[in-house]
């Protein structure tokens, strides 16, 4: 158990039953009231922001983790199967952890996994960018860079984006996997 001031931002409690990440922490002192912590809290498995007051002498269970990288193989049904890089030990990662991150990675990538007393995964975080390959997409004509125009296009492992009218089939193209918006052409 820790008090709220020992807690920062980013570290993992348990509150109600859930794990929660701290996301905000604000010390106030309002003019002619006590002291409180406004914390703003991210549930890790639905994704729900909820923001708390505490007492700056509360306590609350501070959670000890660990943050390992895994390299994805495959999935496996509704779980990916994912590989220490160190010491080549294999998991099962729920799809649910990575959230829509999970319909944009392709095998091979790195993924950070927070593990929670190294047993237990409690949440993952897939890169920021990945590069993936167009199999297929509706033929763009020359001179289609003008507008902001987009189309629809399915990459390498089965998802479909938007991207602008000038991208062909087999061209490499970056994007963000929080998102799954294009952001550019790769050569």
């Amino acid at each position: 158990m820790a008090t709220i001031s020992d807690l920062s931002r980013g570290n993992y409690v348990r509150y109600n039953g859930e794990v929660l990440q701290i996301e905000e922490l604000q010390h106030r002192t309002p003019g002619n009231l006590r002291a409180f912590y406004q914390v703003k809290m991210r549930n890790i498995r639905n994704g729900k922001v909820a923001e708390n007051r505490f007492r700056p002498g509360d306590t609350i269970d501070l959670l000890s983790v660990e943050t390992k990288e895994y390299q994805y193989l495959y999935q496996d049904g509704e779980s990916l199967v994912c590989m220490d890089n160190q010491s080549y030990e294999q998991i099962y990662l729920d799809k649910a952890l990575l959230g829509e991150s999970a319909n944009y990675i392709k095998e091979g990538v790195t993924l950070l996994i927070v593990f929670e007393n190294g047993t237990s995964p409690i949440s993952a975080e897939a890169p920021a960018h990945v590069t993936m390959t167009v199999t297929y997409t509706e033929p763009g004509m020359q001179g289609d860079t003008a507008t902001r125009t987009l189309k629809p296009a399915t990459l390498e492992n089965g998802s479909e984006i938007r991207v602008p009218l000038f991208i062909n089939n087999g061209d490499n193209v970056k994007i963000d996997t929080r998102t799954g918006d294009y952001i550019e052409r790769v050569k």
